[in-house]
C-alpha cells in the first residue's frame, strides 16, 4: 500500500497523538533557543562570577609555578600535587558548570516541558536506509537549518565588523596600558562585544520558535481516516456499539412485553402509538404504564394484549398524551388522573362482564386530556431507552 501523502494529513493532531508522541521522544525543541539562553547565562555568569574567578584561577596558576625541588624528581608526589591543582581548579569552576547545566535543561523544556522516556535511546535502524538519508538532506527541516545558520552567521559578522571598527582605537591603545587595566579593559570589550552578539541572535529565535512550533504541529497532523481510527480505539467501534445496542433495546423490550399480560388496559392511537396501564390499589398510588411503543412495537403489544384478552380502548390523545409524557414503571401525572381513572374503572368492568356477565359498559369518549399534552415534549422517552 502507498504512503500516506503529506497532502492527505488535514487534521489537527489529536490530545493522544501528541500524548503518544511525546511517549517517543518527539516534543518541540528550538536549538536557537537553547543555543541563546546558553550564551545569554553564560556571559551573564562570567560578568558575575569574572572577578572571584579570575582570583582564583590566578592563584592556582601561581601555585602551580611554585614547587620544590624535590618534586621534579618523586613521581608520587608530582601526582599527588597536580591531583590536587586538578581538584582545586575544578572547585573554583564548579558554580559556572552547575549555572550552566541547569540553563542547559530549562531551556530544553522552555518549549516542550519535561518527558522522561527511553524509547528515543532505543536503536533504529530505518535511519541507516540511505534513501532516507538522502531525503532528509535534501528535505525542508535541513534547508531550513542551512538558512538559520548563514543567518546566524551574517548577523555575528556584521555585529563583529561594526563593533571592531567603531573600537579600532581603543583596542590598539590596550597595548600602552598596565597589564592588570589593560586586561581589564579588554574583557569589558570583550562582554559588550558579545552582549551585541547574543542581542543579534533574538532576530533568529524569534523566527525559530514560531516555525518549529508550526512544524511539530505539521508533522503530527493526522489523515481524517487516523481521526477516525482513533476515535474506534477510544471510544470502540461504533458498529460494536451499534450492535450492543441493538442487543440492549431488544433485551429491554423482551422485558417489556413479558409485563404486558398483568395489564389492566392497552390505550390505542389506534395502530402507530399503545400504551399498557396497570392499577394495584394496594401496591400503587395511582396507574402506572408498564409497556408502550410505536408502530411496531405497538403491534406487538396489542398482540400480546390480545392473546390474554387485555382490554383495548382507542383513545389517540389519551395514548399519545401518555407515550409521550410517562416513562415505562411510572405512575402517571395528576394531569390525566381523570381521564384514566375513567378508562381502568371501564375496563375492570368490561373483564368483570366478560367473566360473568352482564351489560357492556359504554366506551369512554371525549377523555379530559389537557391541551398540547399528547404532543412530545422533554419529559418524553423511548421505552428501550428507558429500560437500558
Amino acid at each position: 500500500m502507498a504512503d500516506t501523502s503529506k497532502d492527505d494529513k488535514t487534521e489537527a493532531a489529536s490530545p493522544r497523538r501528541i500524548e503518544k508522541a511525546r511517549e517517543q521522544g518527539q516534543i518541540v525543541r528550538s536549538r536557537e533557543l537553547n543555543t541563546f539562553m546558553m550564551l545569554l547565562v553564560g556571559v551573564g555568569a562570567l560578568w558575575g562570577m569574572g572577578g572571584p574567578l579570575y582570583d582564583r584561577v590566578s592563584q592556582l596558576m601561581v601555585q602551580g609555578l611554585m614547587f620544590e625541588r624535590a618534586q621534579a624528581f618523586d613521581d608520587s608526589r608530582m601526582l599527588s600535587a597536580a591531583w590536587a591543582q586538578c581538584q582545586a581548579g575544578l572547585f573554583a569552576v564548579f558554580p559556572f558548570l552547575l549555572v550552566m547545566a541547569l540553563t542547559a535543561l530549562g531551556a530544553s523544556m522552555l518549549l516542550g516541558g519535561v518527558v522522561v522516556t527511553l524509547q528515543a535511546l532505543q536503536p533504529n535502524f530505518s535511519r541507516m536506509n540511505p534513501v532516507s538519508g538522502l531525503a532528509r538532506m535534501f528535505s525542508v527541516q535541513v534547508l531550513a537549518e542551512l538558512g538559520k545558520a548563514l543567518a546566524k552567521a551574517f548577523l555575528v559578522g556584521i555585529v563583529a565588523v561594526i563593533y571592531l571598527r567603531d573600537h579600532a582605537q581603543a583596542l590598539l591603545a590596550l597595548t600602552g596600558m598596565p597589564i592588570e587595566q589593560a586586561v581589564a579593559s579588554a574583557m569589558h570589550m570583550l562582554a559588550v562585544s558579545c552582549a551585541l552578539i547574543i542581542g543579534s541572535l533574538v532576530l533568529v529565535v524569534g523566527l525559530d520558535v514560531p516555525y518549529q512550533l508550526w512544524s511539530y504541529a505539521t508533522k503530527l497532523k493526522m489523515t481524517k481516516e487516523e481521526v477516525r481510527q482513533e476515535h474506534k480505539d477510544t471510544d470502540g467501534d461504533p458498529h460494536i456499539k451499534a450492535r450492543i445496542r441493538k442487543q440492549q433495546q431488544l433485551m429491554a423490550r423482551s422485558r417489556m412485553m413479558s409485563k404486558v399480560p398483568k395489564a389492566d388496559v392497552i390505550v390505542t392511537n389506534p395502530t402507530h402509538y399503545a400504551v399498557a396501564l396497570a392499577y394495584k390499589d394496594q401496591k400503587m398510588g395511582a396507574p402506572r404504564v408498564i409497556a408502550k411503543g410505536a408502530d411496531a412495537v405497538a403491534a406487538r403489544i396489542r398482540e400480546v394484549g390480545a392473546e390474554h384478552r387485555i382490554p383495548v380502548l382507542e383513545a389517540p390523545t389519551l395514548a399519545r398524551a401518555l407515550y409521550f409524557h410517562v416513562d415505562l414503571d411510572r405512575e402517571i401525572p395528576t394531569e390525566l388522573y381523570t381521564a384514566v381513572a375513567e378508562v381502568v374503572a371501564w375496563a375492570i368492568r368490561l373483564r368483570r362482564v366478560n367473566e360473568a356477565g352482564g351489560v357492556v359498559p359504554p366506551t369512554p369518549k371525549n377523555l379530559p386530556v389537557p391541551p398540547g399534552m399528547d404532543q412530545p415534549g422533554p419529559q418524553g422517552a423511548d421505552p428501550e431507552e428507558t429500560q437500558n
